[in-house]
């Protein structure tokens, strides 16, 4: 399977998670905000186990010493997270390494960083976190591919299934999927939309 998945959830709690993984995501992105470096690594090592013997990719988002620390596979950083992160610590770990995106700054410092996989957002307007950057649209998708090349790009920010063919056809590798997906009223069977869309645009 690439990695990440052409379906790429995003979600706050190992609940979620759990959840996730026994409905067949393969890649799925934990993103809590605000924990201290314990509490930090003891939810890193708890999605861990919830995911161990699964299909299911954990990526962990910012933080970076808990991942090497709990022995993760994978690691999305943000830019002021980059800013902060030890590359060759999380390199010589052994973690996968995914960037966001929003500017040609933030793109140069991606690129720098050599990434496994280069986010950009938000492609539509978000309610979910307050941004400093208006909505992309999709056209940015198909520049930002051109410029990362054979790095996968992922979509994000206010995506839903409807917009999926058309943000692969402008070049997306993957879509990352938060309410789409969380403030779903039937999130099972939007996973399970996803899942059957994007096994067909593969």
């Amino acid at each position: 399977m690439p990695y990440p998945d052409r379906f790429y959830p995003v979600v706050d709690s190992v609940a979620w998670l759990a959840r996730l993984a026994r409905l067949g995501v393969g890649t799925v992105q934990l993103r809590a905000k605000d924990l201290s470096d314990a509490d930090a690594l003891a939810i890193v090592k708890e999605a861990l186990a919830v995911t161990k013997g699964t299909g299911t990719k954990l990526v962990v988002n910012d933080y970076w010493r808990a991942a090497i620390d709990a022995n993760a596979e994978h690691l999305h950083l943000g830019q002021e997270d980059l800013v902060d992160a030890d590359l060759k610590a999380i390199r010589d770990a052994g973690l996968t390494l995914g960037i966001s995106t929003h500017d040609d700054d933030e793109l140069a410092a991606a690129l720098h960083a050599k990434p496994d996989y280069v986010a950009l957002g938000p492609i539509f307007f978000t309610t979910l976190k307050s941004m400093r950057f208006a909505p992309q649209g999709i056209p940015k998708i198909t520049e930002w591919k051109r410029r990362v090349g054979n790095i996968p790009l992922v979509a994000i920010g206010g995506i839903k299934l409807e917009h999926a063919a058309d943000i692969f056809a402008a070049g997306a590798d993957s879509i990352a999927v938060v309410s789409d997906v969380t403030q779903n009223a039937d999130p099972d069977a939007r996973v399970r939309a996803w899942l059957a869309q994007t096994m067909e645009a593969a």
